[in-house]
């Protein structure tokens, strides 16, 4: 069975993606996904309503959430999968995050005000539902006529240096780590080339992620670039990390991130879901 059918990073209303949690899971379904997590920003609200749809297909949920964090004054992202998103640690950890999303959110708007964007806090509240990030203000500047599309909005003001972009004070990798191991959880490096290193800088992330306790990276993601999924393949083996595949999907409208696309890991790579506790017991 083709690594398409696992995808373990996407995300819902509860964050910053465009379709409910139920939604997201039929949609995956349709695309022949089987097992799938739901793994919002710093939230396991949209978990609930993810099982129940997913139970009704019989697809196999995982249970996530992807951490916002630092590393040398640079934002990573860890995703925590198969964790027990009640387990107390967690969950004020996570408190702690929704707070500062919240209080970086109230700066942004005020920012923006500054552009024209009219009542930016109060609309994008309004169309979120749940955690609201950059991708919330990106969609108003489109809707208003600012940005002719999502990535002119993120290159010319959500960036940072750019007029709407906010330094947020995230926990440290390896608290984020701690988090989610305390939770039972698997700590899972998230697209590891999206962060604009050089190849040196990306060998001590990865050597930092490994010391720290992390367990694997994202080497099957959206992007179809051979050479940059050996690479990553490279460096898991280097640092003995366990490989993971996710689409990272937000929207139906990001044409070059669907569901049932992703390749399989490479030979010698150990899949991160094996032994999870949320049992996939087909053949990967």
């Amino acid at each position: 069975m083709s690594a398409s059918t696992i995808d373990l990073h996407n995300h819902s209303q509860a964050s910053d993606g465009a379709l409910t949690p139920a939604d997201l899971v039929r949609r995956a379904h349709a695309a022949g996904v089987q097992t799938l997590a739901l793994t919002d920003h710093d939230s396991t609200d949209g978990l609930t309503e993810a099982a129940a749809e997913a139970a009704r297909l019989g697809l196999q949920l995982v249970t996530g959430v992807e951490i916002s964090c630092l590393w040398q004054r640079r934002t990573i992202h860890v995703v925590g999968l198969d964790i027990d998103p009640a387990h107390p640690q967690l969950r004020v950890g996570l408190a702690q995050l929704q707070s500062e999303r919240q209080q970086r959110a109230e700066r942004i708007a005020e920012r923006l005000e500054k552009l024209g964007l009219r009542e930016a806090l109060a609309r994008a509240q309004a169309a979120g539902g749940g955690q609201l990030t950059r991708t919330h203000f990106a969609r108003l500047l489109v809707e208003d006529g600012i940005a002719k599309d999502l990535k002119q909005a993120f290159k010319r003001y959500m960036v940072q240096g750019k007029l709407g972009y906010v330094a947020a004070q995230w926990v440290p990798m390896d608290t984020a780590i701690t988090w989610i191991h305390a939770a039972g959880g698997r700590a899972v490096l998230a697209h590891p080339m999206r962060y604009s290193l050089s190849g040196a800088w990306r060998e001590r992330l990865f050597a930092a992620f490994a010391e720290y306790g992390g367990d694997a990276a994202e080497i099957s993601t959206a992007n179809p670039d051979l050479n940059e999924r050996q690479l990553v393949t490279r460096l898991c083996q280097a640092h003995g990390l366990m490989g993971s595949a996710g689409s990272d999907f937000h929207s139906p409208e990001q044409s070059w991130i669907q569901h049932g696309r992703l390749a399989p890991l490479p030979e010698g790579i150990a899949p991160v879901w094996s032994g999870f506790r949320t049992a996939i017991t087909r053949s990967h």
